[in-house]
């Protein structure tokens, strides 16, 4: 059958929950509240391919700013791989994108094939998974997250990410089944970390901070109260202070994507992005 006979749409938030449902089946792991949490990033940034009224297909293309815009959550149904249906719903997010710079976190086997469509690569996320230990006390500058100015929050995330996101961050850190700390020090906010929980364990991210010893910190603190459990975090590998990090805990890794954007590679302060957000929306 023709790729021509899918349907797409735009998604609604119960079919956002049934795509990070795929995700699941897939073994993504996703977090148990990501389905909002993502769909409040952009409502009209998610699409489904329908065949006769099944869904085939799903797919994000979230619209941060003019400027940037992330695709993710890729899924086409196992029985219908292979069949065109994830190509057309590839062209209607892009055509959702318009001129924006666009990137995606892709699966390394498949670096050659998003090429062909405009994607270049320019480093790799690594995913790492380590055992929650007994926490330490809290270093006194750590505080809840809620503690900290929502403006100065957004700008110091607008530095590792390349857009303004405030719309996410919003319910990202206050989403249920989460931590959310804020390294704050003389009044001045350095860096910060969420924990959520997913189907199996925990995923830290983002871990943003000004230097190493805060990072550690901070992830030594998402620690709490989940001692014994599975954490996961993901890297990128252009923070050679992350990869040191990772490193000294003795962490394992267990896979990576390849970070590709359309138009280069944004300006941001790569040295403090410890952890990623998400491979999903970025």
């Amino acid at each position: 059958m023709s790729s021509d006979a899918v349907q797409i749409r735009r998604m609604t938030l119960d079919d956002v929950a049934v795509a990070v449902e795929w995700a699941r089946q897939e073994g993504w792991n996703p977090g148990l509240h990501d389905a909002q949490c993502f769909y409040q990033s952009d409502h009209n940034g998610f699409f489904i391919g329908e065949l006769n009224g099944a869904a085939v297909a799903v797919g994000s293309a979230v619209v941060y700013d003019d400027q940037f815009a992330f695709c993710g959550l890729y899924i086409v149904s196992p029985e219908h791989r292979g069949k065109g249906y994830g190509l057309a719903l590839t062209q209607a997010r892009l055509k959702y994108c318009g001129d924006r710079n666009v990137g995606i976190d892709g699966v390394l086997e498949n670096v050659d094939i998003y090429a062909r469509i405009g994607y270049r690569k320019y480093y790799q996320n690594a995913r790492y998974l380590f055992t929650a230990g007994e926490s330490p006390t809290r270093h006194r500058h750590i505080h809840s997250i809620n503690e900290a100015d929502v403006g100065v929050l957004n700008r110091y995330d607008r530095q590792c990410f390349p857009a303004s996101r405030k719309a996410f961050l919003d319910m990202w850190i206050i989403q249920d089944d989460a931590l959310s700390l804020a390294w704050i020090e003389d009044g001045k906010l350095k860096g910060y970390v969420v924990r959520r929980r997913c189907h199996e364990g925990h995923k830290i991210g983002p871990l943003f901070a000004d230097d190493l010893t805060i990072a550690e910190q901070l992830l030594l603190a998402s620690q709490e109260g989940v001692h014994g459990e599975t954490l996961i975090i993901d890297i990128p590998d252009t923070n050679s202070a992350a990869i040191e990090l990772v490193q000294h805990y003795d962490m394992e890794l267990i896979f990576a994507t390849a970070r590709m954007y359309q138009k280069g590679l944004p300006e941001l302060a790569y040295d403090r992005i410890f952890g990623i957000t998400t491979f999903e929306l970025g």
